[in-house]
């Protein structure tokens, strides 16, 4: 599970390293935020509403769920389910909350902290990525000043200041856990 604050470079890492990997996949997770453009229903997100979201919360589908910012995010086990059932190892991409939640939840969870080289460098990427208002942005930068408090709680943390070193550092701890279990799963 791959966590850290928002602008930390959590994606383009995890990216990086499902390329050099065959027997990874990212689990998609389902969030009640609007839609932006260009991201695609199932790849980038399961877009719920609201109602939907807590509906499946109620029902048990979620292994994780948070508020956070502008809306609800969450991992359907189904999602995890579905990549286990095809012989993969499951990459959960997550805030630090969910990633605690997981933790709790299922003790053997690799956890691998994701930060950027300086709280200055962070709020570059956030602002530099144009996604969210100013205001959002303002709310991101403040939850990761708190997240980068965190980072001890996990197992691993790396330090996303050269792109290419950082997946080579995702890619050897993901190598060490495998070798030690034979793959990353639920059990």
């Amino acid at each position: 599970m791959v966590t850290g604050p928002s602008g930390a470079g959590k994606g383009t890492l995890i990216k990086g390293l499902l390329m050099r990997r065959e027997d990874l996949e990212l689990a998609v997770s389902a969030t009640t935020r609007p839609r932006r453009p260009g991201e695609v229903e199932g790849k980038d997100y399961y877009f719920l509403s609201e109602d939907e979201f807590l509906a499946g919360v109620e029902r048990g589908d979620f292994l994780e769920h948070v508020v956070y910012v502008s809306g609800r995010y969450g991992t359907l086990r189904s999602e995890i389910e579905r990549i286990f059932a095809a012989g993969r190892s499951c990459v959960l991409e997550l805030e630090t909350v969910g990633a605690k939640a997981v933790q709790e939840s299922w003790p053997g969870a690799v956890t691998i902290f994701i930060e950027a080289p300086s709280f200055e460098e962070l709020e570059r990427r956030l602002r530099e990525r144009a996604t969210e208002a100013s205001g959002v942005i303002e709310e991101r930068l403040e939850v990761a000043r708190r997240q980068i408090e965190e980072a001890s709680d996990f197992a691993y943390v790396v330090v996303n200041d050269d792109i290419e070193r950082a997946v080579e550092a995702l890619d050897g701890i993901v190598t060490k856990e495998l070798s030690s279990v034979g793959r990353l799963s639920a059990t």
